[in-house]
């Protein structure tokens, strides 16, 4: 089968609606299931740096352990996905993912925490290349756009996410405990929904006998900075929000998940309203606006670090990144002549980058200088992300096809 995107279309082309939309639920579910896998462990971070008595320097070190696992699996993640079918891949990368999960709960050391942190960075990439191109072949099956619902659905995972960590707070339960609950519930989840993903393996092409580095296609290199710079401030809003709460803003300990739970619920809001925003405005327009919500909302949480106006800012940092990265992802699936997983290799792995690195590097600042100064310079990402859609001539070209 040739590398193309739309290549599996043709075999589903004679299939119910109804079953398209089982497709389409089975894939928002595994979206689902990968956001709250990580939003779990996310939420209860504060809770494991106290356990282990971390400081932020510490813990900055300690997060540095999940882009380490994701460089570690990224060269052969897309690979994998296009060799065995990124139906098989899903399953087996989003099974480990969830099962990594128990081990993070097991920790009792910083060291073991860094080895556990490792192989869920590993598993992370791994489900992540292959449930995006999912979302890349269920659009194709679609007369319209539908991948930023896909994200949605990662979004209301995380704000399921910090609910489900308030109750276990509020019962009083470990991490441990915690994680595994989450952890059986979603292997249900995948267990019942594999049957329906899109079955398409492509075969590799004959080209392959060229040595030395591959030509980097450019517009997928600045889609990948583009993701980079939005991932960075989506991924200090995951990892950080709860702490920046509770020792920025002094809130109750009751609210500490507020921010967090802000910036989740408008991020949530902002997908499922995505594709119409999209259709409408244009999705250069859309970019640019997005990256200029992101600036406004950090800066104003650092300007104003009280609860309310910094759990209104958070909102907009939600609002702001919402679109950005269904936005790259979409473009890159349609890139021609490069196989879904492999365009998404290549862009989500340089933008999760900024979702993995993000955190750690905060955590050096805040320890050096503080963590207000550290959401400022994190703030700056968001015009950049403006400039850079507003400028290059390479990613315009996708924006018309």
């Amino acid at each position: 089968m040739a590398t193309g995107v739309l290549q599996h279309k043709k075999h589903y082309s004679d299939v119910k609606t109804y079953y398209l939309n089982r497709v389409r639920w089975a894939v928002s579910l595994y979206y689902f299931a990968m956001g709250l896998c990580f939003a779990t462990w996310a939420s209860r971070i504060p809770d494991i740096k106290s356990m282990l008595n971390l400081s932020e320097g510490d813990l900055g070190t300690v997060l540095f352990a999940i882009p380490f696992g994701q460089l570690f699996i990224m060269p052969f993640s897309g690979t994998l996905a296009t060799k065995y079918g990124s139906h098989k891949t899903a399953v087996a990368g989003l099974s480990l993912y969830v099962i990594s999960l128990v081990t993070l709960g097991l920790a009792t050391q910083r060291d073991h925490l860094l080895l556990a942190l490792f192989f869920f960075g590993v598993f992370s990439n791994l489900t992540n290349i292959s449930i995006n191109t999912q979302g890349i072949y269920a659009e194709s099956l679609y007369k319209r756009a539908i991948m930023s619902s896909f994200h949605g659905a990662w979004s209301i995972a995380g704000f399921t996410g910090a609910v489900i960590s308030l109750g276990m707070t509020a019962l009083n339960l470990s991490p441990l405990l915690h994680f595994a609950i989450v952890s059986a519930l979603l292997l249900v989840v995948i267990a019942t929904n594999y049957k329906y993903l899109v079955r398409v393996k492509n075969k590799p092409t004959e080209k392959k006998k060229k040595k030395g580095l591959p030509k980097i296609n450019p517009a997928l290199l600045w889609l990948g900075i583009i993701g980079f710079c939005c991932m960075l401030s989506e991924g200090i809003m995951f990892d950080w929000s709860g702490v920046y709460f509770k020792d920025v803003v002094k809130a109750p300990e009751k609210l500490v998940v507020l921010g967090y739970t802000s910036f989740m619920l408008m991020m949530a809001s902002g997908r499922f309203l995505g594709d119409w925003v999209v259709q409408k405005f244009g999705r250069k327009k859309v970019l640019q606006v997005s990256g200029c919500l992101i600036s406004l909302g950090l800066f104003s949480a650092v300007l104003l670090p009280y609860v309310v106006t910094a759990a209104l800012a958070f909102m907009l940092v939600g609002i702001g990144v919402s679109t950005v990265v269904p936005s790259v992802y979409s473009l890159a699936g349609r890139t021609e002549g490069i196989a879904p997983s492999i365009a998404l290799t290549m862009v989500s792995s340089i933008s999760f980058l900024g979702f993995m690195l993000g955190p750690p590097v905060i955590g050096y600042i805040a320890e050096a200088w503080g963590l207000k100064l550290s959401f400022a310079i994190i703030g700056i990402f968001g015009f950049i992300i403006t400039i850079m859609v507003s400028r290059i001539k390479s990613v315009s070209d996708l924006f018309i096809r």
